[in-house]
């Protein structure tokens, strides 16, 4: 029985098999040129117009059998091209085996991933569009030039009372705008404002970032409403003030009306002699109700700060009269502070720090000049705090110590803000707290 002869499994692919079969058909028409022609030319001749003819012949049918694939290189070429203008949509039918075929496959799973991966795309930023949009925060996208090139809904309505924005210049919107948003947005400065609608004061966040977008800076301003966010909290801070005065006024007069009792019992008896123990309790659990409502009061009359100059070494040799720390301040160093509200601020930072469990001799305060503006660090080895508390700290109200009262830190603050200044709070490497305090140089 005859095996039939497959000719690919001989040949190889298309691209072999068409060069194969045009070195044949040159051979044979050169044979067969050359048989015809030695018996009327000599050998020399023969073979050399045997040679041209065949080379003619072999150009003629390489071009007529290659041009598909000249046909299919520049369809992979207007693929590519079409693939670089952002067109995935079109393909090339596969009329080729091996690896031709396979080339023409690829290309064409490509252009299917690439269709996929746009059509996701675009789904996505017609979401986040969407999103931002119709989010109650103001959105202003500007070019170099102050132009805006995105705004959102909310900016609309916000600064061109709902008309389109984009295209015009931040510059001509600005005299429209109240005083404290339109100083802000000059300034290119974050902040709250407050800004009057009506009857009601509301509160405004602007905050604006600068980033680098197809090689240009553009400034992005966001501006959201804080009134019912600062009302929730107000009232948040209000209840847990009632709370914590409630507490501490309950934890006074509960003894002190259990120890009246006792006196009075004592006295009926005429058991006198234990009485100035009674009294002398009544008189601490009253001393420490009186300082505890004198703390809150501070806080809350807290006057604007007196600034007068004051050397740095003699306000730290009289802290250092009242709690042990160790020093490293400039000998001649001065600021304009008030002395008795830095002096508090101080103590009140280093007195946490002896209460973080620090040795006495390892709570240290450093003073250095940095430019325009003086540095101060409060430094201990405890424990230091977690970010959930490190995020509260500077709360009012808020206290881990179960007899503190949450207004030390609290209270710094504002004295170090009333000043211009600020308060900044960080771990330590190797364990320990770091208070760090800015205050303007004058």
């Amino acid at each position: 029985m005859k095996q039939r002869v497959k000719w690919r499994e001989v040949f190889g692919n298309t691209a072999e098999r068409r060069l194969v079969l045009v070195v044949w058909l040159a051979g044979l028409s050169g044979a067969g040129l050359f048989a015809g022609l030695v018996r009327v030319l000599d050998w020399p001749q023969a073979i050399g117009l045997v040679a041209v003819l065949s080379l003619l012949g072999a150009l003629l049918l390489g071009r007529v059998f290659l041009r598909p694939w000249r046909a299919l290189f520049r369809a992979l070429e207007g693929l590519v091209l079409s693939y670089r203008d952002g067109d995935f949509s079109v393909g090339i039918a596969r009329t080729e085996d091996g690896e031709l075929g396979e080339l023409v496959e690829a290309h064409n799973a490509l252009g299917r991933e690439l269709r996929e991966q746009r059509l996701h795309l675009v789904q996505r930023e017609l979401l986040l569009d969407t999103m931002v949009q119709h989010t109650p925060v103001s959105m202003l996208l500007l070019d170099p030039a102050g132009y805006v090139v995105y705004a959102n809904l909310a900016a609309r309505a916000q600064l061109n009372a709902g008309r389109r924005l984009e295209g015009g210049s931040l510059a001509t919107l600005l005299p429209a705008l109240p005083l404290a948003l339109r100083e802000l947005l000059e300034a290119r400065q974050d902040g709250v404002c407050t800004l009057s609608e009506g009857d009601d004061e509301l509160a405004w966040q602007v905050l604006q970032r600068e980033f680098r977008l197809n090689g240009r800076v553009h400034r992005l301003v966001l501006m959201r409403q804080l009134t019912a966010e600062l009302r929730r909290a107000e009232v948040q801070a209000w209840k847990k003030v009632i709370r914590v005065i409630s507490h501490e006024i309950n934890n006074s007069l509960a003894p002190i009306a259990s120890l009246a009792h006792s006196g009075a019992e004592l006295l009926r008896r005429g058991q006198v002699d234990r009485l100035d123990i009674v009294l002398e309790t009544i008189e601490e659990r009253a001393r420490h109700l009186d300082g505890f409502i004198q703390g809150y009061a501070r806080f809350a009359r807290l006057p604007a700060p007196r600034l007068q100059k004051t050397r740095w070494s003699e306000l730290l040799r009289r802290i250092q009269a009242e709690v042990l720390f160790h020093c490293e301040c400039p000998a001649d160093g001065e600021a304009r502070v008030d002395p008795a509200q830095m002096e508090q601020a101080l103590l009140n930072l280093l007195r946490n720090a002896h209460e973080s469990g620090t040795a006495p001799d390892a709570v240290a305060l450093h003073l250095q000049r940095e430019g325009q503006r003086w540095r101060l660090e409060v430094c201990d080895r405890g424990s230091g705090m977690s970010d959930s508390v490190l995020a509260q700290a500077l709360l009012p109200f808020y206290s881990t110590k179960r007899s503190g009262t949450g207004l030390g830190l609290a209270l710094t603050r504002e004295i170090v803000e009333a000043h211009g200044g600020e308060i900044r709070l960080r771990n330590r490497e190797g364990g320990g707290l770091m208070v760090q305090v800015l205050l303007p140089g004058w």
